[in-house]
């Protein structure tokens, strides 16, 4: 019976080593594509720049103690559903009130 050559063990460590590099720079690709939606929701309905847009969500997640990307996604998600933790709506309004115009559009003055 004819032996199969081995890979040495430091290339297959090296293999292995890049392909969980690959796996967590897919992760951060796509963890920097849901943040940069939020932030876009953000500035689009908040009325804020992108830099404030950003300062929004890292206050919101400091403030709930939610991962920022997680906090991403719950956005994403009211914009397609409406709903909100309202945690996450309390926080957010707070922020919005700290970054962003004085009035909301649509909205008369108090």
């Amino acid at each position: 019976m004819a032996s199969v050559p081995h890979e040495p063990a430091d290339e297959t460590d090296r293999i292995l080593e890049l392909q969980e590099e690959v796996e967590q720079l897919k992760e951060a690709v796509a963890s920097h594509a849901v943040v940069d939606q939020a932030i876009g929701m953000v500035v689009a309905l908040g009325r804020v720049t992108p830099d404030q847009g950003w300062e929004v969500l890292k206050d919101v997640s400091q403030h709930t103690n939610i991962k920022l990307r997680n906090v991403a996604e719950l956005i994403l998600i009211w914009g397609r559903s409406g709903e909100m933790p309202p945690e996450i709506r309390v926080e957010l309004e707070d922020a919005l009130d700290r970054y962003g115009p004085t009035q909301i559009p649509g909205v008369p003055p108090e």
